[in-house]
């Protein structure tokens, strides 16, 4: 058996020490995590749809994934916007992945989330957003819905484009280029 010189013994035992040190770091960095601010504690805390429709107060509606990078990168501003917030502005959270809310992802017409859609506080759909939203901008558009006024940086719930296409009248050939000569 050969043994280990005094080098090689520091080195061994600096590395030792390293990693210890490191696992009793990443251990306490996850203990000190914020758990109010993880998507999961946000979702059980929200206030349910039905209520939060018809309780008085303006709603900003969040649908959500479990799986969605954006929805949890958003989750510790969301979290601080709900404390700034919270006792003026109803918080509801819809998963998309639960086929319970199935009628609200279609009635919504959710195609991408993280999907905002606020509420004044009769329940009239004022404005929708989709992808992430800036921690300010949100905070801008929930205290104009307080305030009753429109929503900045967002356009209304039914605004479409003013463009509307000239129509030629057909001249009896089909120049629809999906209709392959026929």
């Amino acid at each position: 058996m050969q043994s280990t010189s005094s080098p090689q013994r520091m080195r061994n035992f600096a590395i030792v020490t390293i990693a210890i040190v490191l696992v009793v770091a990443l251990v306490l960095s996850i203990r000190a995590q914020d758990s109010t601010s993880t998507l999961e504690f946000q979702a059980t805390h929200a206030q349910p749809i039905d209520i939060a429709l018809t309780n008085g107060k303006p709603t900003l509606m969040e649908f959500y994934a479990n799986w969605c990078t954006s929805c949890q990168a958003m989750a510790p501003d969301l979290a601080a916007v709900k404390s700034q917030f919270g006792d003026r502005v109803n918080f509801s959270m819809l998963n998309v992945d639960n086929t319970k809310w199935l009628p609200e992802v279609t009635k919504y017409r959710v195609d991408g989330i993280p999907h905002f859609v606020f509420f004044d506080n009769k329940g009239k759909v004022l404005a929708e957003a989709i992808g992430e939203q800036p921690r300010q901008i949100l905070e801008s558009k929930l205290t104009d819905l307080i305030a009753g006024t429109a929503l900045s940086d967002t356009a209304s719930k039914g605004e479409v484009s003013k463009f509307t296409p000239k129509t030629v009248p057909s001249n009896g050939v089909n120049d629809d280029p999906r209709a392959h000569g026929a």
